[in-house]
């Protein structure tokens, strides 16, 4: 079926969630509303996406609703979001989640280990590969992008506090995305040009990244599980 859009009922399922997120209310009242007006719509939207993206390697692929709670200090079962992702290279690629706030959209980097960040780092640090970067980080930003992402509070060892580009050298993790809230254009297809769109204005930031070489080695993943 064609991508149409999510009903209202979709980013309230999440607030009905964070008000109640056990398996006794998810078995009576959230999983139904789930597999119709969240699931369903989710993957028409991926596979839309898939297509229009075809030449990056594989398809978009969905997070199942469960949370994996053994390493958490939050033991509630079930994700506040429904995700999607196409990487292009591992730790490499786009994605997009709905939530009780609407979709939101990025690009993004996320290495596994420390040797990935250190390589993130060094190029930073280049004058023509930092100063490329921070553009394109600059030129999102002016677009209404959030440069987001798990980063340092203070800064990396050894990095002078007046470095030009100390905000971009903190980060461990990037995340360059944008949101559609809850509204008449969440409820259409429109939702789904604002998602090809983000990712196509994102692609630039991707594509740094890959020449760069900064990426981890692949390795096995599970068809659904994503850092």
């Amino acid at each position: 079926m064609t991508f149409s859009g999510f009903p209202p009922s979709a980013p309230r399922l999440y607030e009905d969630l964070a008000a109640d997120n056990t398996k006794q209310a998810w078995r009576l009242r959230h999983r139904a509303v789930y597999e119709s007006d969240v699931r369903a719509p989710m993957e028409e939207l991926a596979a839309e996406l898939s297509g229009h993206f075809a030449h990056h390697p594989g398809a978009v692929r969905l997070l199942g609703p469960v949370r994996d709670t053994r390493t958490s200090h939050d033991k509630s079962p079930y994700k506040t979001y429904q995700g999607a992702w196409l990487d292009v290279l591992p730790a490499l690629g786009f994605w997009v989640h709905l939530d009780r706030d609407g979709l939101y959209a990025s690009g993004r980097y996320y290495p596994y280990g420390a040797a990935e960040v250190a390589r993130y780092r060094a190029a930073v640090q280049e004058e023509d590969g930092g100063a490329e970067l921070a553009a394109l980080t600059g030129r999102l930003t002016g677009l209404g992008f959030t440069i987001g992402g798990d980063r340092l509070v203070s800064r990396p060892r050894g990095v002078p506090a007046d470095h030009p580009r100390l905000e971009l050298l903190r980060h461990r993790r990037i995340d360059a995305g944008r949101r559609l809230g809850p509204g008449p254009a969440l409820g259409s297809a429109r939702a789904s040009a604002f998602v090809r769109e983000t990712w196509e204005l994102v692609r630039p930031l991707l594509d740094w990244a890959a020449a760069r070489g900064i990426t981890p080695q692949p390795r096995d993943r599970g068809a659904d599980s994503t850092p």
